[in-house]
């Protein structure tokens, strides 16, 4: 083969090469682009860059929220109650009553979130209010945990924690229930907290939505909520 012959054979595959290299690098930017998709899938494909917009009936729950939650247990409580987390005692007088001693029977344990159905409230209103309800609970028998490890409260929380933290939903149609039943379970040493809505988004400030019943064994439990129909 003469030296022209292998010239003319290098200079076509580096051309070759070369164009190959450019369209590559068009068709990729055409692609990332979106000019090579149907307008379905190019639309699909920006919302995910897209920040979705929350409409007036959004679930989200709005509670006044200077979340305390972190291990600073010291002023938790009080901010709880400040940030309508946690609802002080109020008229009847059942919610005010001393909590009484528990006995810790040694059996299973669960936490039992009575919510009312009386409100209106949507399913995500009902998850919101239903976590800060577990949280208040949690945080009252960690508290009497932290000042005697050796107590009661602090053998069921551990339990409990340690046995898949069990909970169960039911429901109630009115205030008066809500609060005869917390003045129950504390007549009987259970941990019993409700939740005051802050009122910014579905219902009325101040409105009793969600108690929460334990930890605690659930012999105990179902002397206070065991009548109720599952949410």
């Amino acid at each position: 083969m003469s030296t022209a012959e292998e010239t003319r054979q290098v200079t076509v595959l580096l051309s070759t090469a070369i164009v190959s290299v450019f369209s590559g690098f068009l068709l990729g930017v055409y692609a990332i682009r979106g000019y090579l998709i149907s307008p379905e899938l190019a639309k699909e494909a920006k919302a995910n860059y897209v920040d979705p917009v929350e409409s007036d009936e959004s679930d989200i729950d709005e509670a006044d929220t200077i979340l305390d939650h972190a291990p600073n247990w010291s002023n938790g409580e009080a901010a709880d109650k400040r940030d309508g987390l946690k609802a002080k005692p109020t008229a009847p007088a059942e919610t005010s009553k001393p909590k009484a001693a528990i006995v810790d029977s040694d059996e299973e344990c669960k936490l039992v979130l009575v919510v009312r159905t009386d409100l209106g409230m949507t399913k995500g209103k009902i998850a919101a209010q239903a976590g800060h309800a577990t949280l208040a609970c949690f945080k009252e028998l960690s508290r009497a945990a932290q000042r005697n490890p050796n107590s009661a409260e602090a053998r069921i929380l551990r339990r409990w924690e340690r046995r898949g933290q069990k909970k169960v939903a039911v429901q109630i149609k009115s205030e008066d229930e809500l609060t005869e039943l917390m003045g129950i379970a504390r007549s009987l040493g259970v941990t019993a907290e409700v939740i005051a809505d802050a009122g910014r988004t579905q219902i009325d400030p101040g409105s009793l939505t969600v108690l929460g019943v334990g930890p605690a064994p659930e012999s105990l439990i179902n002397q206070v909520t065991g009548h109720l129909k599952l949410l």
